[in-house]
């Protein structure tokens, strides 16, 4: 794949996922992309697939030039950005000009892959917590595994609306409202006693450059995801490990104390671990699993792609708890947390 064709492929993509404005500035790139500037000889070493499933280059691109638009680094830029309408000769006139005056910052900017921590991708996790919680009535040690910035340790801070009715913190933050097909989950929330994550490269939301990046590749005509990052990073406290998840697990697990239900949890971050993690890591959680007892119970609860594509593009939700290693398939996600097409435990 070149780079104008993974420019091209982006551009189709985020339309597909309710964004315009990227399928513009993508699909602008993808027609006019010069091979003369600094940035464009930089992307053109890197090797392997430049597209969503490798080196991810036009989002990092694109998430560079939102950062200079939130920084305040190009106000230019910020009057062809929404909530404004611009023509395409118009946005290529202001990236071309954003590319030759913050070449410096951008050549830095895309040396990083894009990293993101949906919010919304909470609700499948709040409802997944709740059936947990029916089935084991006890305080969560909660860990989650590729927690970027921990936004989404925090799902017992949040609301989340559904047509029968919420489930909701007291005093909650934000309020997730994904569209929901199918039977109310159950409504209590489990009470979360402590919480960590770990990541290979975590982001510290209380860091105004980290709160920058988790920002910036959030897309430009989406106020409303915005808003709830920047509503979840006001209240998370949690610590983020920062190496290899599951070496980290091997510790959290170990030290699990009585009386509290392990919750391991992990959101469209699995699939992006090396398939030695893969085994290694659930190697290491059925182990737990099989000494788990009814004073420490342990949930393993995944939202990850299984590639399944009979229902339409979405991660599979799957809720294991242990004494007993029973599975329960809850239903299937939007990878942004648009949707959930619930089944209730199975």
């Amino acid at each position: 794949m070149t780079l104008a064709e993974a420019f091209r492929h982006q551009s189709i993509s985020c339309v597909a996922m309710g964004s315009p404005f990227m399928g513009q500035l993508l699909g602008v790139l993808a027609d006019h992309w010069s091979e003369e500037s600094a940035l464009a000889k930089r992307l053109a070493q890197f090797e392997g697939d430049v597209g969503p499933a490798g080196h991810s280059l036009p989002l990092r691109v694109a998430g560079g030039l939102h950062a200079l638009v939130l920084s305040g680094r190009a106000p230019e830029l910020e009057t062809l950005y929404p909530p404004q309408k611009t023509s395409d000769p118009d946005l290529l006139a202001g990236v071309q000009a954003a590319f030759a005056d913050h070449e410096a910052f951008l050549l830095d900017w895309i040396e990083s892959p894009p990293q993101t921590n949906e919010v919304r991708r909470s609700a499948a996790l709040m409802a997944g917590a709740a059936v947990a919680a029916e089935h084991v009535d006890l305080p969560v040690i909660l860990s989650e595994l590729g927690a970027s910035g921990g936004l989404n340790l925090m799902w017992d801070r949040y609301a989340l609306a559904l047509p029968g009715g919420s489930i909701a913190a007291d005093d909650p933050v934000l309020m997730l409202t994904p569209a929901w097909e199918g039977p109310m989950p159950p409504r209590r929330l489990p009470r979360v006693a402590a919480r960590a994550g770990a990541d290979l490269n975590p982001l510290d939301p209380g860091q105004p450059q980290d709160l920058l990046r988790l920002t910036a590749y959030l897309w430009p005509d989406q106020p409303e995801r915005m808003e709830l990052t920047r509503a979840a990073a006001a209240v998370m406290n949690a610590p983020i490990h920062r190496g290899d998840a599951v070496e980290w697990l091997a510790d959290r697990l170990a030290g699990a104390p009585e009386g509290h239900l392990h919750l391991v949890q992990h959101s469209v971050a699995w699939q992006y671990f090396p398939q030695e993690v893969q085994a290694r890591g659930t190697d290491l959680i059925e182990t737990a699993g099989a000494r788990a007892t009814d004073e420490r119970p342990l949930a393993w609860l995944a939202m990850e792609s299984d590639g399944d594509r009979t229902g339409g593009v979405g991660a599979a939700l799957t809720l294991r708890l242990w004494p007993g290693d029973v599975t329960l398939t809850l239903g299937r996600a939007d990878f942004h947390g648009r949707w959930i097409r619930w089944q209730g435990p199975s």
